[in-house]
């Protein structure tokens, strides 16, 4: 099998980048939104600025859903459009709107600042344009809202990228600039309706060649993020990819379980998932097709059951975020469900309580000490609970009522001083 090698600096890849929209599908697509922008004169019916306002909001909103496409797909290290699934992942429909929130907190935020005192307010527009692409790559790996939104994780993520992510944000500032700058050269030759889908058309490209750098930054750092790769390193744009056999033997599974489901013959696809994922059971992907079918099925027994094991697997191989995921499926198909592990769970209620995901945190240490009697982690799961009561829901009546048990069980406890600590406002209150 080739020894894998590191994918080389995105500075040294940038003609694939503005190569990506004039691959023939993308190329397609976009020629597509840009000339829909025409179809105002079908709603004649409609004021024309009204009906070129609706149209408009529906080519942004295609033309971002496909940049997530390319971003989330090329930081798996898809490349060629020609390899992308025609469907999107259910977590990527909602992104575009997931950004606009950010961009409505960013905007609310740096206002408030400008109120205080101008020179804040640069400042503050200054850190989170540079935040930004660090924002939108959280939004991509773990497709939440509260995640995208929580600084530590904007900023653990440029600590994985280093140095290069001061250059990221410069090219992405002329990138955003790229299609400014088509519109004004293109003002001088055209004139009347041929100018909208020309300008649409401008911002689509430029916004899809951002998509595919962001992508590729995201493939060269994939392990670091916890995103699996499906292609080799040396897979080019517009190229054909470099597939060891392993991968090509993975991929030919993947068509053959695809082909079944299409058939209708769920049995067949979930037996050769079921046969792939027990010959390797440390094989992210294998568990991953065969969680993915069986919550397509109606076998809810065995998903949960090969839930907890694949959680494990995740959690060994620091993929946190997608263990979180497949945490959430499994508990929406029943909501009792739990791990067996109580390091496990508290390690990924620890990593729910740093996405921001409130919800998932209480799910996994609701009961913990009952579930797991005695255990040693069950201090910590306290002080997790006593942050989530007083920090996360505001509740210092929940908080105070933790305190309470850790004094009675664990009085000498380093979690008993750090919960007494939290609460230490009303203590004082109250003496």
């Amino acid at each position: 099998m080739p020894t894998p090698r590191t994918p080389p600096p995105f500075w040294h890849r940038l003609n694939s980048f503005f190569a990506f929209p004039l691959q023939p599908q993308p190329l397609g697509y976009a020629l597509l939104l840009a000339f829909s922008s025409l179809l105002f004169k079908v709603l004649f019916f409609l004021p024309a600025p009204l009906s070129i306002a609706l149209i408009e909001i529906g080519i942004l909103l295609a033309a971002s859903r496909y940049g997530f496409k390319v971003t989330a797909l090329g930081a798996q290290g898809m490349a060629r459009a020609a390899d992308f699934p025609r469907e999107l992942e259910p977590d990527w429909v909602h992104l575009p709107w997931k950004l606009f929130a950010i961009l409505v907190v960013q905007a609310t935020v740096a206002g408030w600042c400008l109120r205080m005192s101008q020179g804040l307010g640069q400042l503050a527009l200054l850190a989170m344009s540079c935040m930004l692409p660090a924002s939108i790559i959280v939004l991509v790996q773990t497709a939440s809202l509260f995640a995208a939104l929580n600084p530590m994780r904007s900023l653990e993520t440029i600590r994985i990228i280093g140095k290069p992510y001061a250059l990221l944000c410069f090219f992405l500032f002329l990138l955003s600039s790229g299609s400014q700058i088509a519109m004004t050269l293109l003002l001088p030759l055209f004139s009347g309706l041929i100018l909208l889908p020309l300008f649409n058309f401008a911002l689509i490209y430029f916004s899809w060649v951002m998509a595919s750098l962001l992508g590729y930054v995201m493939y060269q750092h994939h392990e670091a993020l916890g995103i699996e790769a499906v292609d080799s390193p040396d897979s080019v744009p517009g190229g054909a990819p470099a597939l060891t056999p392993a991968q090509i033997a993975r991929q030919q599974l993947d068509a053959e379980v695809a082909e079944r489901l299409d058939s209708g013959d769920m049995a067949g696809a979930l037996g050769l998932a079921y046969e792939d994922q027990r010959t390797r059971p440390d094989d992210a992907h294998a568990q991953r097709r065969y969680h993915r079918l069986l919550l397509l099925s109606d076998k809810t027994p065995t998903l949960l059951d090969h839930g907890r094991r694949f959680v494990a697997l995740l959690l060994r191989q620091g993929q946190t975020s997608e263990a979180l995921k497949v945490f959430k499926a499994c508990r929406g198909k029943e909501n009792t469900f739990a791990l067996d592990d109580a390091d496990q769970a508290l390690a990924l209620a620890q990593s729910a309580w740093r996405a921001g995901d409130m919800q998932a945190t209480q799910a996994l240490i609701s009961g913990f000490d009952k579930r797991y009697k005695g255990h040693a982690a069950i201090p910590r799961a306290y002080e997790l609970a006593a942050r989530l009561m007083l920090q996360g829901f505001g509740r210092r009546d929940m908080a105070q009522g933790i305190l309470a048990a850790l004094e009675a069980r664990y009085p000498d406890s380093e979690q008993t001083k750090e919960v007494r600590w939290l609460l230490r406002d009303q203590a004082a209150g109250s003496a």
